[in-house]
């Protein structure tokens, strides 16, 4: 048995940092939504994806892919989703055995209601402390490493593609 390549001194400080903000940032952020709007960041994201969707309406399945979810995760928040009158399912006009999800109106003014909050809670957790060069440089940096661990980049794959 080989022995493993340890980390240098500086790639664990990097990697502990990795670590802490992917633990730290998504609760700090919930935190405000959990607080002012009543949704988890994961219905803030579906609602958001679904608001800049065509016609505010995706096939469940390129809503997983959207939201970087399992079906069955997807189909349980769109319920509570649904419960709460945000969004609504119906067959897919062109595909009877598809699904769709559609932003209701009430679920656009939700997500109009809760947008400004959420910006306001990402730029002081994430932003309000780099300076445009900085974002640009880790934008640059993390590319590699979501390569790496979501290859069909289906965190970013429509947002990469409406740009």
């Amino acid at each position: 048995m080989t022995e493993p390549q340890w980390l240098s001194p500086s790639e664990r400080e990097l990697w502990l940092k990795l670590t802490a903000l992917s633990m730290l940032m998504p609760s700090a952020v919930e935190g405000q939504l959990k607080r002012e709007a009543g949704i988890s960041q994961f219905e803030y994201h579906v609602l958001a994806m679904l608001s800049e969707a065509d016609g505010h309406s995706l096939l469940m399945s390129n809503l997983a892919f959207r939201t970087n979810s399992s079906l069955s995760r997807l189909s349980h928040v769109v319920t509570r989703l649904e419960k709460q009158g945000w969004v609504s399912r119906s067959a897919c006009p062109t595909d009877g055995r598809a699904t769709m999800a559609l932003l209701t109106d009430a679920g656009f003014a939700k997500i109009e209601e809760t947008a400004p909050g959420h910006v306001e809670a990402v730029r002081r957790v994430v932003f309000d402390s780099l300076n445009q060069k900085q974002v640009s440089r880790l934008n640059e940096l993390l590319n590699p490493i979501l390569d790496s661990v979501d290859p069909e980049r289906r965190a970013t794959f429509y947002h990469e593609q409406s740009q």
